[in-house]
């Protein structure tokens, strides 16, 4: 979506925040022993106290309200009876509407003690991130995003997963633009605009370039012994520094 009036951005704002704080939630909640499915009972009940509906169950009738992935499952776990482990790297993505407007957010973190290996892979994709929503002001083109990402990979010695993107985000969970690279496309011709609300969402990982699909039909995963990790804003885009939603 494009921003219209000051009321979007408001409602932005507080779709943005519920779906933050609910992030922080779980992660500051998450135990040794704890189930992904109980984890995730966590987020929905956190996400009700605002009357906020799991975007990925509204929008794909996703079986979870939340999606957990461990290890070497990267991306749209199914929250189920995977047991959490103390050094596992979980990646928690939480979004949700509410009164019309979506916000999207997610996070990678270590439970108990982190690996050396852990702790760079995060540090680089916190990185990436930060230096992709530097570069993220209207009139770019958005393939610099991509190219952000992209150095950040390279100075880390690590791997970009190169078939997660990016996406626009606000009225619908997933929007125009569609698929915005994590690496420098040069076909890509498209260009910022202001007001534009997309969201920005590195993967990097130690091992793997490209995710598989589980026989579940949505766990995306990598290959094995892979460290990866992701970090995701929504964001609105402006002349300047882009306002951060969650």
């Amino acid at each position: 979506m494009t921003i219209e009036t000051q009321n979007d951005i408001v409602k932005l704002q507080i779709i943005g925040k519920i779906v933050a704080d609910t992030l922080k939630h779980m992660i500051n909640e998450a135990r040794v022993g704890m189930t992904t499915l109980e984890l995730d009972h966590i987020g929905a009940s956190y996400l009700e106290k605002f009357n906020a509906k799991s975007a990925p169950k509204l929008t794909y009738n996703f079986p979870g309200t939340t999606c957990i992935s461990v290890n070497e499952d990267i991306a749209h776990g199914i929250p189920g009876d995977k047991v959490l482990r103390d050094g596992d790297i979980i990646n928690i993505d939480v979004s949700a509407e509410l009164d019309g407007y979506f916000a999207d957010t997610g996070g990678s973190f270590v439970l108990g003690k982190s690996s050396d290996i852990q702790k760079k892979v995060m540090r680089a994709t916190r990185e990436a991130l930060n230096c992709a929503i530097a570069v993220a002001t209207a009139g770019k083109p958005i393939n610099q995003i991509g190219r952000a990402i992209e150095k950040v990979a390279k100075k880390y010695n690590l791997k970009i997963i190169e078939n997660l993107g990016s996406h626009g985000v606000g009225r619908s969970l997933h929007e125009e633009p569609t698929f915005i690279a994590p690496y420098f496309d040069s076909s890509d011709q498209r260009l910022l605009k202001e007001g534009q609300v997309i969201t920005i969402e590195p993967f990097l990982s130690t091992k793997t370039k490209w995710v598989e699909e589980a026989k579940d039909g949505w766990t995306l995963f990598t290959e094995p012994g892979s460290v990866s990790a992701q970090y995701e804003h929504s964001m609105i885009i402006t002349k300047y520094r882009p306002i951060i939603l969650t």
